[in-house]
């Protein structure tokens, strides 16, 4: 069953198209990257999708249900680019701000009993190896260990699908690849949807199963994983200056 269906979408800012006729669709299980060089509107597709932006044509369902009326919002989760996403030096503690994730679910005037809030929250950090640091400072922790903190917060209301802008900006390269490989087990084990727009293809490219590759003329193109990284070897041994 198709739990993202693109159709037909088209967005221009004043100066730009940045998303032309766009069409395309995945299923349940998969694991999307969108890719693509600066300013190919990858960010701008996944605000279009989460209904922070209006296509200008076209229409977007999540899971059958159009994202302008979309309700459902224990169905999914987000997580921006840590850099921006959070003010680092506000006094939140991990177990808090794993707790927060819970409320697009119940709202900020409910809460759900204590000891299933406690059990959600802690599930969700030892899903991501996190639950011996949930009395530390968010800000106390390194960049990679804070992007794991905030991918339990996406992972507190059991979602069906969680999308990432970046997730790996800002941290280092060993920490990069331990959350590409913890997004992966979340694919795999737990059967999560995940679309990422990402820049390190090369991490992640072995973890999902479709890339959509935007271009700057706003056109786009879904392409298996393992085809788009043939594509890309190719690609380079064509421009490789070695004989």
């Amino acid at each position: 069953m198709d739990i993202l269906q693109v159709k037909d979408v088209s967005f221009d800012y004043p100066d730009k198209t940045v998303v032309k006729n766009l069409n395309f669709s995945i299923k349940k299980g998969d694991f999307l990257c969108i890719v693509g060089t600066n300013g190919t509107g990858k960010s701008t597709l996944l605000k279009l999708i989460l209904n922070v932006l209006k296509p200008d044509k076209g229409r977007i369902l999540i899971d059958g249900e159009n994202s302008r009326h979309f309700k459902s919002f224990n169905k999914i989760s987000y997580v921006s680019q840590k850099a921006t996403d959070f003010n680092l030096s506000f006094p939140a503690t991990v177990w808090e701000v794993v707790a927060a994730g819970l409320y697009p679910s119940f709202g900020f005037l409910r809460f759900p009993k204590k000891r299933d809030y406690k059990k959600r929250v802690f599930k969700a950090l030892k899903t991501v190896g996190m639950h011996k640091y949930y009395k530390k400072l968010i800000g106390q922790l390194s960049g990679g260990q804070q992007q794991r903190v905030f991918i339990a917060k996406a992972l507190v209301n059991n979602p069906q699908i969680i999308f990432l802008d970046e997730p790996t900006v800002g941290i280092d390269v060993k920490a990069v690849d331990s959350i590409c490989c913890l997004l992966g087990e979340l694919n795999r084990k737990m059967g999560i949807t995940i679309v990422m727009v990402t820049h390190d293809i090369s991490s992640i490219i072995y973890h999902s199963n479709k890339v959509l590759k935007l271009s700057e003329d706003g056109s786009a193109r879904l392409v298996d994983s393992v085809d788009f990284g043939q594509e890309t070897i190719l690609k380079h041994i064509h421009h490789s200056n070695c004989k």
